[in-house]
C-alpha cells in the first residue's frame, strides 16, 4: 500500500521500521519539527525524522496542517492510507479524508479506557492489571473512532512506564502490519460509551512523593512516572528521583528509611526503592546509589 506515516517520538520508530519491512511504500513521513535540545539548545530532529532519513524516506515537518498549501501537498501524495502514532498534531477532517482508506491510529491503551495524551503512564498509576494497543480508524474526536484490532497484555507487577512503553511499541508495530494485511476482513467496532477515561498529560506537580499515602499508591506513582518526569523526594537539600520500586513489608514513621537497602515506610506498608538518581547524576541501582549517598536507616525523607 502507499502509506503516509505520521509519528514523532521513540515510540513511533519501530512502527515505521515494521511498515518498511512489510514491503509497504512509505511515500512520505510526517513528524514534528526539530526542537531545541541539549546544553547548546540547538535544534534536534525527532527520533522519527532521524530514522526516516536513515531509511532514505522523504520527510516533512510542518508546524501545523491547517494551511491550504500543506493540505494540498498532503492530498497530492495520493496515499492509500495514513498510519498515525504519537504524531502530536490534531488532524483536520480534510487530512483525515485525504487517503483513499482514511487514517489509522495506533493507540497505547484498551479504548475507550485512557483516551488522550498519556495512556501508558496513567494505566500504571491507576493500578490497571492489563493494557494493550488498539488500531483505530481516526475521526475528528479525541481517540473516539471505531477499533479495528486490539491486542491485550498484562502489566507486570514491577513494570515501569519505560518498560511498558517499549513493549507496547513492539506490539503496535506487529498489530498495524496485521491490520493492513487483513484490512478488508476487519470489522470496525464502535467504542462503548461505558468505561471512558482520559489520560491527561503528566503535570510535574504530580511527581512529588507523598509518603503518607499507602505503599501501593506510592509504588504505582514511582513506576508510572519512570523515567519522565520521575517521582522524587528531597534529601539533604538535594532532589532525588526514584525510577524503580517494588512493594515491601514493614512499617514505621511516614517516610522513614527502614534499612540500608532503601526500604521506606509509607502511610500503609512500605516500598523498596530499586533505582534512584541524584540531581545532575546518572541513574543508579540502589546499591551503587547508597555507596555514594549513604542515606542511613532512621532518616525521614521528604518530598517538599
Amino acid at each position: 500500500m502507499r502509506v503516509i506515516f505520521m509519528g514523532t517520538p521513540d515510540f513511533s520508530v519501530p512502527v515505521l521500521d515494521a511498515l518498511v519491512a512489510a514491503g509497504h511504500d512509505v511515500v512520505c513521513v510526517y513528524c514534528q519539527p526539530p526542537r531545541p535540545a541539549g546544553r547548546g539548545k540547538k535544534d534536534r530532529p525527532s527520533p522519527v525524522q532521524t530514522r526516516a532519513e536513515a531509511l532514505g524516506l522523504p520527510v516533512r515537518h510542518p508546524t501545523s496542517l491547517k494551511s491550504t498549501e500543506d493540505q494540498a501537498a498532503f492530498t497530492a501524495l495520493d496515499a492509500d492510507i495514513a498510519v498515525v502514532v504519537a504524531y502530536g498534531l490534531i488532524l483536520s477532517q480534510i487530512i483525515l479524508d485525504a487517503p483513499k482508506r482514511g487514517c489509522l491510529n495506533i493507540h497505547a491503551s484498551l479504548l475507550p479506557r485512557w483516551r488522550g495524551a498519556a495512556p501508558i503512564h496513567r494505566a500504571i498509576m491507576a493500578g490497571d492489571a492489563e493494557t494493550g494497543v488498539c488500531i483505530m480508524q481516526m475521526e475528528a474526536g479525541l481517540d473516539t473512532g471505531p477499533v479495528l484490532l486490539r491486542e491485550v497484555t498484562a502489566i507486570g507487577r514491577d513494570e515501569t512506564t519505560a518498560e511498558l512503553h517499549d513493549r507496547l511499541s513492539e506490539i503496535g508495530s506487529a498489530a498495524i502490519v496485521t491490520a493492513l494485511a487483513t484490512l478488508d476482513d476487519l470489522t470496525p467496532e464502535p467504542q462503548s460509551e461505558i468505561g471512558v477515561t482520559y489520560a491527561s498529560k503528566i503535570d510535574k506537580a504530580e511527581a512529588r512523593i507523598d509518603w503518607s499515602k499507602p505503599a501501593i499508591e506510592v509504588d504505582r506513582l514511582i513506576r508510572g512516572l519512570s523515567p519522565f518526569p520521575g517521582a522524587w523526594f528531597e534529601h539533604a537539600g538535594t532532589r532525588v528521583k526514584v525510577l524503580g520500586s517494588t512493594l515491601a513489608e514493614g512499617g514505621g514513621a511516614t517516610g522513614e528509611v527502614l534499612d540500608s537497602q532503601m526500604r521506606v515506610a509509607c502511610g500503609q506498608g512500605a516500598v523498596l526503592l530499586t533505582r534512584l538518581q541524584r540531581a545532575g547524576k546518572a541513574a543508579q541501582d540502589v546499591d551503587d546509589f547508597q555507596r555514594g549517598a549513604q542515606i542511613a536507616p532512621g532518616t525521614r525523607l521528604t518530598g517538599e
